[in-house]
C-alpha cells in the first residue's frame, strides 16, 4: 500500500487541504465534534492538543472537516485519536487520507487506537488488528446501598505531587509503555486516589472533568477488590452527576460495581493495534499491574 500522503484531497466540487491543528481556534474543533455527536468540550480539545500532535482537514473557506491527532510516548509508540471526518466525507476517502497523513509523522512507532464501529472497516484496510472491546460506562453516580466485599489490601488516600513517579510505574506496568509526560499532565487536572501498603503505591485511580461531567481513568490495580477501592471515593464524590469510565473489563467484581454504580454499558468501541499488539507488552507471568480504564479513548 502506497502511504504516501498528498497535500491536497479533491472532494466532490470542492477541495480541501491539510492544516495543523494548532492553528485552528477550539470553538472551531468543538463544532467539528459536536457534528459527530462526540462529547467534549472546547477545553478537552485544549487538553489533547497539548499532550499531542494533529493534522485537520480544511475546506476552500476554512471549515473544519477532518481530524486526527496521535500521542508519542518514546521512540517506539503512539497512540491515535480524534479521527473525526464531516458525516458528508465518510465514505469519500477522507479518513484515509487524514490516516495517512499520520502515519507520515509516526513512522517507525507500533500503534494502538480505539475505533468506534464506523471506523473499524477504515482502520482494518490500514492493517490495525483487533484487540479487545472497551466499554464505556457513564451515566448519573449513585453509591451503593451495600457495601462491597472488603478484600482491597491497604489504606485509600488522596493523591499528592509526590506521588507521581510512583503512579507512572504502576501506569507503565498495566499499560505497557512509559507515559511519564501525559501521568504528569493527567495529575494537573485531576483529583486522585491511591491505594498505599504503607508508603507503597499499590493502585490509583484520577478523576477530571470530561465531556458531559467527569471521565475517571486511568485506573491501574492489580485486582478487582483495588479497583473498586480507588474508584468508589470518585463515584462518593460525584455521586448525582454524570460520571464515565472506560473499561475493557467485562464480568467480575469491578464490571459490576460500575453498573451498581449508576454507570452501566452506554456503548463500545475495539482496541486495535499495528505492530506490536496488546499482549506483546506484557511484563512476564507474575502478578502485575492492570490498566482497568483507559485515561481516555483517545489517549489509551
Amino acid at each position: 500500500m502506497d502511504l504516501k500522503p498528498s497535500g491536497s484531497l479533491k472532494i466532490d466540487t470542492f477541495s480541501m487541504r491539510i492544516g495543523d491543528i494548532e492553528g485552528v481556534e477550539l470553538d472551531r474543533l468543538h463544532a467539528h465534534s459536536l457534528a459527530v455527536g462526540w462529547p467534549h468540550r472546547a477545553e478537552d480539545w485544549q487538553f489533547l492538543r497539548e499532550s499531542g500532535e494533529g493534522v485537520v482537514a480544511l475546506d476552500e473557506i476554512g471549515r473544519v472537516l477532518g481530524s486526527a491527532m496521535w500521542f508519542a510516548h518514546g521512540d517506539d509508540f503512539a497512540t491515535v485519536g480524534m479521527v473525526i471526518t464531516s458525516p458528508r466525507l465518510q465514505t469519500l476517502g477522507a479518513g484515509q487520507w487524514l490516516m495517512k497523513r499520520v502515519f507520515d509523522k509516526v513512522v517507525g512507532r507500533d500503534l494502538r487506537l480505539n475505533a468506534t464501529r464506523a471506523a473499524r472497516r477504515l482502520y482494518l484496510s490500514l492493517d490495525f488488528q483487533p484487540e479487545k472491546t472497551v466499554y464505556q460506562c457513564q451515566g448519573i453516580a449513585r453509591m451503593q446501598t451495600m457495601a462491597g466485599p472488603a478484600n482491597a489490601r491497604g489504606d485509600v488516600r488522596t493523591l499528592a505531587a509526590r506521588d507521581i513517579p510512583a503512579a507512572i510505574a504502576l501506569d507503565a506496568a498495566g499499560f505497557g509503555v512509559r507515559r511519564a509526560a501525559l501521568i504528569e499532565k493527567l495529575f494537573t487536572h485531576s483529583v486522585g486516589y491511591g491505594l498505599f501498603k504503607g508508603d507503597k503505591l499499590n493502585a490509583f485511580a484520577l478523576c477530571r472533568p470530561f465531556g458531559r461531567g467527569h471521565v475517571v481513568g486511568p485506573v491501574v490495580a492489580e485486582s478487582d477488590a483495588d479497583a473498586v477501592a480507588i474508584v468508589r471515593p470518585h463515584v462518593a464524590d460525584h455521586s448525582g452527576s454524570f460520571l464515565r469510565i472506560d473499561t475493557h473489563m467485562d464480568n467480575g467484581e469491578f464490571a459490576a460495581f460500575l453498573s451498581h454504580s449508576g454507570m452501566p454499558v452506554f456503548d463500545t468501541v475495539l482496541t486495535m493495534s499495528m505492530g506490536k499488539r496488546l499482549n506483546d507488552f506484557a511484563v512476564g507471568d507474575a502478578v502485575a499491574p492492570v490498566t482497568y480504564a483507559l485515561a481516555s479513548q483517545t489517549l489509551g
